[in-house]
Order: C-alpha cells, then sequence, then structure tokens
C-alpha cells in the first residue's frame, strides 16, 4: 500500500511540474500580488510592515488554489479516476496522495519564496520567520481542504469555480490564525505560541477531514 501510494504521489508530481502550472505559476502569481500592493498602499513602509503579513497570506492562499480545480477533473476526463479507485489504496489515500503532490509542487515554492518577498514589504526579520514557519504550516490546510472543491469540481463537470466558492469559506480560520502569529512578531499582547498551536492543529485537521470529504464526494459520483 505505501509503494502506491508513492507512485501515485510520483506520479501526479510528474504530471503537475510537466504541465508547467504548478509551483512557476504559483510563484508568479504570489509575486505580482506582492509587487502590486506597494503601488496601491504608497510609500508609508511602516504600512507596508504592519499589514504585509496579510497580504502575503492572502496572495499564498489565492497561489494555493491555482491549479485545484483539475486535480481529479483531469483524471475523470481521461478515465484515468476509475482506474485510481481500482488500485489497493482506498480512495481517501488516492485523495491524500494527490493534494500531497499539490502542496509540494504549488504550497512549498510559496513557502521557499516568501521570505525574499517579505523583504519588498519592509518586513522585520523576526516577521519573516513568524511568516515563514506559518506558511509552512498552515499551507497544507489550504491544499487539504482544497480536495474537497476539488473534488466537487470533478463530478460537475467544468465546475473550477465551485473550488473558490466552497474552499475560501473554509480557509477563513487559517487566514486568521496565521497572521495573528504572524502579527505578534510586531509585539502583541498574545504570545506566538497560542495562535500558532491553533494553526497546526487546523492543518492536522484538514489533512485528516480534507482526503475523506473528497473521497466520498467521488464516490457518490461513481453511484
Amino acid at each position: 500500500m505505501s509503494r502506491a501510494f508513492l507512485a501515485l504521489l510520483a506520479r501526479d508530481l510528474r504530471l503537475a511540474l510537466r504541465a508547467g502550472g504548478g509551483a512557476g505559476l504559483g510563484v508568479v502569481f504570489f509575486l505580482a500580488v506582492v509587487v502590486v500592493t506597494p503601488f496601491a498602499i504608497g510609500p508609508d513602509l511602516a504600512l507596508l510592515a504592519r499589514i504585509g503579513p496579510a497580504i502575503l497570506w492572502i496572495g499564498a492562499l489565492l497561489a494555493s488554489l491555482i491549479g485545484l480545480d483539475r486535480l481529479f477533473a483531469a483524471d475523470a476526463e481521461d478515465g484515468s479516476l476509475d482506474g485510481l479507485s481500482m488500485l489497493a489504496l482506498p480512495l481517501e489515500l488516492v485523495a491524500a496522495a494527490k493534494g500531497l503532490a499539490h502542496w509540494i509542487a504549488t504550497g512549498l515554492p510559496l513557502v521557499v519564496a516568501a521570505p525574499v518577498l517579505a523583504l519588498l514589504l519592509n518586513l522585520a526579520p523576526a516577521s519573516i520567520g513568524a511568516l515563514t514557519l506559518t506558511l509552512l504550516v498552515g499551507t497544507p490546510a489550504i491544499t487539504f481542504l482544497g480536495l474537497i472543491g476539488a473534488a466537487f469540481a470533478a463530478v460537475f463537470r467544468r465546475g473550477g469555480l465551485l473550488v473558490a466558492v466552497l474552499v475560501m469559506p473554509l480557509t477563513i480560520p487559517v487566514l486568521i490564525f496565521a497572521v495573528a502569529a504572524t502579527g505578534t512578531a510586531l509585539g502583541g499582547t498574545v504570545p506566538f505560541g497560542t495562535p500558532f498551536r491553533i494553526l497546526i492543529g487546523l492543518s492536522l485537521a484538514a489533512m485528516v477531514l480534507g482526503p475523506v470529504a473528497a473521497a466520498a464526494a467521488l464516490r457518490v459520483a461513481r453511484d
């Protein structure tokens, strides 16, 4: 079972990188958000440093949604999804493997790029470190919650808009606690560990519930 899981993970990683819409497109979108925002706000460096974590997290949230609508839809269109459902792996682990591959191809490059892009928003070193930690912990929650929307997008053909409609409300708690944890580095009454531990809990819950809900939606579609 573990060998089948790793084989599926490697397959989806190859497809994501070969399609050119994984790491590259997400980072370019992330960069565009960070570069354009200072022009809209103006040359107030103190204001940029104060709202910088929120800007970066909103950019990461939107960039993480790129490609999610095709996560199951492409396999459903060419019949690969029927073959995957016949593997020794349960559908929950199939969904988990596809979610992990998407995070490695899209979410992880955002984490790597965030410290560099944070310099454009005048963030202090302590804030950059806190931001990177929250992105590393929080972006998997976005991806695995996105599995639910991706499964519905595969069920309802051309339902890519469903990903944003379903996933965005679910990711609001992740966004709130991630920005709160990063904001503690700027000075605050709440210690960093409190919102950060809640963010870890949200990510762990999403990594369990996301594949289960996605598998349930795919089973309903097959029946």
